[in-house]
C-alpha cells in the first residue's frame, strides 16, 4: 500500500539547503509515527514529495496510518496511490477503465491529471485521452469539468504513473524538529490547548507548563489534555510537562493585592515563573492563549503590563481570533469535548479587574507580595517527560495494577477518544470475556465513573496504557480499589 505525500506549500518556497533538511526531518518524523502500526515502513524522497510505502494490507491499520498522516505536520496532503511504470496514453487509459469503470456508471467526471519530469506529452493530452476513452468505453453520464461527480486523478512524476484512490488534506505547516522549542502556559481550556496545538502545527517542539489553581482534579484535567495533543500531533518528539503548585501564589495574592489589580498580577507571576522555568530548559519563547480583548486581562493596556516583567519573546497565536473561531478550532482538532468543561481559575480571582493597569499602580501593589512563596512554587515545579504523566498527582507512586489477561468478573472501559475508537473498535477474543465492555471516553471518566456499580472490578483500556495509567491512578487516590489497567498492547517506549 502506497502513500503519496505532497509538501506543505511554504516548505517549497525555502532555500535548497533548507528546503533539504525540511524533507529529511519529514521522513524522519512520518517514520516515528507510523511505525508503531507497521515497524517496515517505508519512507523514501528527496525533493518534492514523499512516497510511503506499507507492508500491510490491514483496512484498519491502513485507516490508522492514514490518521498519523494527517496529524503530521509538515504534510499539506497526501493520496492513496498505486505505482506503475509510465508508457504510452493508451496504456494510461486502460489503468483508468480498470479503476474508474465501475464508479463512473450513471455519474459526470472530469480527468485531472499533473506531470513531474520532461515528457513527450503535457498533462492536457493525458486529460483528453483519458477523458475521451473514459467517455466512450464507461456508462459515464458525460464529462463536466466543473463540479463533477467522480474526478479520475493520475499523476505522473518522470518515468512512474500513480493511479490515485483516495486523497485526503494534512494539517500543513512546518516539521517539527525544524523549528525551536517553546513553552506553552496550558490552563487546558480551549484558548491554551488550541494555541498549543496551532505552534505544533509551525513545527514548534512545544512543551507544557502549567500553573495549578484548582487542586487534583484541575491538574488530571490538564494533563490529559497536554497528554491527549502530544499522543495525536506531535508524539515523534520527546517533550516535558512542568506543574507548578501556585495556590500559595494565588493566596498571597488575594490577602496582599487590591481586588482590580489581582487578575494582572497573576499574570505577571505566571509569566515570572515560565520565564525561568524556560531558561532551565534553554527554551527562548513562552506561549499563551491569550486573544486581545477577550477579558478584562486582555485589554491591550494590561497585556503590555503583563508583558514588562519578562525580557523573552511571548507568542500569542490567538491574539486576533475570536472565541467561536477558537472553539471551532478545538472541535477540530479533538479537544473541545473536555476543555469546554474546565473552569478558567485564573479568570474568577478578581471581581471588579482592571481594564487598563497602570505600571505604577501595579508595582505598588507587588510590593506587598511577598516573593519568597512565588520562589517557592518554582522551585517545587514537577518536571516530567509527558510520557510519564501517569505518576501519582501527589508526586509519590501509585501502584496501579496492570492486567493482561481477561476474566468473566471485570467490567472493561475503552476510554479512549471516539475517533480512536471508530478507527480501531476494541475487539476482545479468546476463550475469556469480560462481563461487559463500555465506551466511557476518558474526558467523561471522571463524572461516569462515580454512577457505576462499586461492588465490580474495572479494567480501563487505551491503547498504548498512558491514558488508562493516568486515570486508574487518580480513581485509586480517590478511594476505588477496584480499578485497573487492561493492556493488551505493549507501549511504545520513547
Amino acid at each position: 500500500m502506497l502513500f503519496l505525500v505532497k509538501l506543505f506549500p511554504e516548505i517549497t518556497i525555502k532555500s535548497r539547503p533548507v528546503r533539504k533538511r525540511f524533507i529529511r526531518q519529514l521522513r524522519k518524523n512520518i517514520r516515528s509515527v507510523v511505525s508503531e502500526i507497521d515497524p517496515a515502513i517505508s519512507v523514501v524522497g528527496e525533493w518534492d514529495s514523499l512516497e510511503v510505502q506499507t507492508s500491510t494490507n490491514n483496512p484498519e491499520a491502513i485507516a490508522q496510518i492514514s490518521e498519523k498522516l494527517a496529524c503530521t505536520p509538515g504534510i499539506a496532503k497526501f493520496l492513496h496511490v498505486d505505482k506503475y511504470p509510465r508508457t504510452d496514453l493508451d496504456a494510461m487509459l486502460d489503468l483508468a477503465l480498470e479503476y474508474y469503470r465501475e464508479t463512473l456508471v450513471g455519474k459526470t467526471f472530469a480527468v485531472r491529471c499533473k506531470r513531474t519530469g520532461k515528457h513527450a506529452f503535457k498533462s492536457t493530452d493525458v486529460e483528453r485521452h483519458v477523458g475521451a476513452g473514459l467517455n466512450t468505453q464507461t456508462e459515464a453520464a458525460g464529462v463536466r469539468l466543473k463540479d463533477p461527480d467522480v474526478t479520475v486523478l493520475i499523476e505522473i512524476r518522470d518515468d512512474s504513473v500513480f493511479m490515485v484512490r483516495d486523497q485526503r488534506v494534512g494539517m500543513g505547516g512546518f516539521p517539527l524538529g525544524c523549528q525551536d522549542s517553546v513553552l506553552s502556559l496550558i490552563s487546558g481550556g480551549f484558548d491554551s490547548s488550541v494555541s498549543s496545538y496551532l505552534c505544533i502545527k509551525r513545527g514548534l517542539q512545544t512543551h507544557y507548563c502549567f500553573f495549578n489553581l484548582g487542586g487534583r482534579a484541575h491538574e488530571l484535567a490538564v494533563k490529559e489534555v497536554a497528554l491527549f495533543l502530544w499522543m495525536k500531533y506531535h508524539s515523534s518528539h520527546r517533550v516535558k510537562f512542568i506543574s507548578v503548585p501556585f495556590e500559595g501564589v494565588v493566596e498571597e495574592i488575594l490577602n496582599k493585592v487590591d481586588n482590580p489589580q489581582m487578575g494582572v498580577i497573576l499574570k505577571r507571576m505566571m509569566l515570572r515563573a515560565a520565564e525561568r522555568i524556560a531558561a532551565g530548559l534553554h527554551i527562548e519563547a513562552l506561549v499563551t492563549g491569550e486573544s486581545v480583548a477577550q477579558v478584562s486581562s486582555q485589554t491591550l493596556p494590561n497585556l503590555a503590563v503583563i508583558d514588562s516583567v519578562t525580557n523573552g519573546l511571548v507568542l500569542r497565536p490567538l491574539a486576533t481570533t475570536d472565541k467561536q473561531q477558537i472553539i471551532d478550532i478545538a472541535r477540530v482538532i479533538g479537544t473541545e469535548e473536555f476543555s469546554k468543561d474546565i473552569p478558567e481559575y485564573c479568570a474568577v480571582i478578581s471581581n471588579k479587574p482592571t481594564t487598563r493597569a497602570k505600571p505604577h499602580r501595579i508595582e505598588r501593589e507587588e510590593a506587598r507580595f511577598d516573593f519568597a512563596v512565588l520562589d517557592a512554587a518554582i522551585d517545587s515545579a514537577k518536571h516530567q517527560l509527558i510520557t510519564d504523566l501517569a505518576a501519582d498527582l501527589d508526586g509519590e507512586s501509585t501502584e496501579v495494577k496492570i492486567v493482561e489477561t481477561l476474566d468473566s468478573n471485570s467490567t472493561v472501559i475503552d476510554i479512549r477518544h471516539p475517533d480512536e475508537v471508530e478507527l480501531k473498535p476494541l475487539i476482545l477474543s479468546g476463550q475469556n470475556q469480560p462481563s461487559e465492555l463500555l465506551n466511557i471516553p476518558f474526558y467523561q471518566l471522571r463524572s461516569d465513573f462515580t454512577d457505576l456499580d462499586k461492588n465490580k472490578s474495572y479494567l480501563l483500556y487505551c491503547g498504548k496504557g498512558m491514558m488508562s495509567r493516568l486515570h486508574a491512578a487518580n480513581l485509586i487516590d480517590e478511594g476505588f480499589a477496584n480499578v485497573a489497567v487492561l493492556e493488551l498492547e505493549k507501549p511504545q517506549k520513547r
